[in-house]
């Protein structure tokens, strides 16, 4: 089902846009990091040259948003740089599961509890009022990576339960899986998470 999808969202500390060719070296850039190969990129990514690899899956991005299918960008909203990745997949009968990666040079800022409350707020609206007319938006992440427990109780999805040996890391080993979901009915969360403020171009901490 193809769904009109916005030309950004505003979320605390960051923008959710569609993703264009000139990306493409900052998603080489993060598509380098340990902890995004480790979790967030498919395995047949990894053996390509970081160029090929980058190419690759923001073709992929690109070519799901033209057929309404949600894969932001998560950018800066100042200069409009990329900062990450969040979209939606296995969209069925009012349900999608979200994936979701920070850039390394991003992180610390609150950005992907940020970008998760944004998105998923924006999916589960009723198609009336501008949304996606969702049910039910879905986290699924090993266990090895506690941190995305946080950031999805931060956006409002409840943990559900452990899916046993459920994911799989690029090498092919398997995790346990915790599970959270935020439905629409569900209260939406009371504000929005904070974000720590940017460093001046001139501040190296």
């Amino acid at each position: 089902m193809t769904h009109p999808l916005p030309s950004h969202l505003t979320g605390t500390g960051l923008t959710l846009r569609p993703f264009t060719p000139a990306d493409k070296p900052l998603i080489a850039r993060a598509l380098s990091d340990t902890e995004i190969i480790r979790w967030a990129i498919g395995a047949h990514l990894h053996p390509l040259p970081a160029g090929e690899r980058a190419a690759q899956w923001l073709h992929t991005r690109l070519t799901a948003w033209a057929d309404g299918i949600p894969h932001f960008a998560i950018a800066d909203p100042d200069t409009n740089a990329l900062t990450g990745y969040i979209g939606l997949r296995r969209i069925h009968n009012g349900n999608a599961e979200v994936g979701s990666w920070i850039a390394p040079w991003a992180r610390g800022r609150g950005l992907a509890a940020n970008a998760l409350l944004t998105a998923a707020g924006w999916a589960l609206t009723p198609t009336a009022l501008g949304g996606m007319g969702l049910h039910r938006i879905a986290l699924h992440h090993s266990t090895d990576n506690p941190a995305s427990c946080t950031v999805a109780a931060k956006a409002g999805l409840q943990l559900e339960g452990t899916l046993r040996q459920a994911t799989t890391d690029h090498t092919g080993t398997r995790y346990d899986s915790h599970i959270h979901a935020r439905l629409a009915t569900d209260p939406d969360p009371r504000k929005r998470v904070p974000t720590t403020p940017r460093p001046k171009p001139w501040d190296d901490r």
